[in-house]
């Protein structure tokens, strides 16, 4: 039995060593909002071809992620909710003993998360009684690809244009790719200085997701 237990907690490890790059977890929190070929993470990481595609394999081999054959294109995806559930533990894990992680929070976003922010069990409530607008601040491709139902996509691109198009009677709840992700924070910013109730969503659309909430998937045409 030892030699079983053993042999589990070499499986564990691997899963540990997969993830212990800071390059592969933020590839991960790419995918946790789309599917995306190599090129595109290379572009969005800023990581050359060959260094994506190498932690993309370490990823696959883990089973982490999966890979997708569209035409002549391959697509990474997550391999399941539980990826994200795990990277939202390390998250929090973090948060509480690491003395660093503790002051970047403060140092960049504790003055900004002054903001009223909201629970999902909250937003979920104020949804079923009609009395909020949700907005939807990720670039339009991970939007089409899954979003909380009703929410309105406005990419950080057309923040300052859009805003005013939104009904100010209402309550504006902004969500974005996950908690450390900026484009929330500025649209409520932005909502609150022109005098709209407005509030952040704690987590992003693949915390949401992963609970088991509601969602608007993508159509496959």
């Amino acid at each position: 039995m030892s030699s079983v237990k053993k042999q589990l907690f070499e499986q564990l490890a691997n899963i540990a060593q997969a993830i212990s790059s800071p390059q592969r977890l933020e590839l991960l929190d790419y995918l946790a909002q789309a599917e995306r070929s190599v090129e595109e993470l290379s572009q969005l990481t800023g990581l050359s071809l060959a260094n994506t595609s190498r932690h993309l394999q370490v990823l696959k081999q883990n089973a982490l992620v999966e890979v997708r054959k569209d035409g002549n294109k391959r697509l990474y995806l997550l391999a399941g909710n539980d990826v994200v559930n795990l990277i939202t533990s390390l998250r929090k894990t973090a948060e509480t003993h690491l003395a660093q992680v503790e002051f970047l929070l403060d140092s960049y976003l504790t003055q900004k998360d002054k903001l009223d922010p909201i629970s999902a069990d909250q937003l979920m409530e104020m949804s079923q009684n009609g009395e909020v607008i949700v907005v939807d601040v990720r670039p339009e491709k991970e939007y089409r690809q899954g979003h909380i139902p009703h929410a309105i996509n406005i990419p950080p691109e057309d923040l300052d244009r859009r805003l005013n198009e939104l009904d100010n009677s209402k309550t504006i709840v902004a969500y974005c790719r996950g908690p450390y992700c900026l484009f929330s924070y500025d649209a409520v910013e932005a909502l609150q200085k022109k005098g709209v109730t407005a509030h952040r969503l704690v987590d992003g659309f693949p915390e949401w997701k992963a609970a088991g909430r509601p969602t608007t998937e993508k159509s496959q045409s």
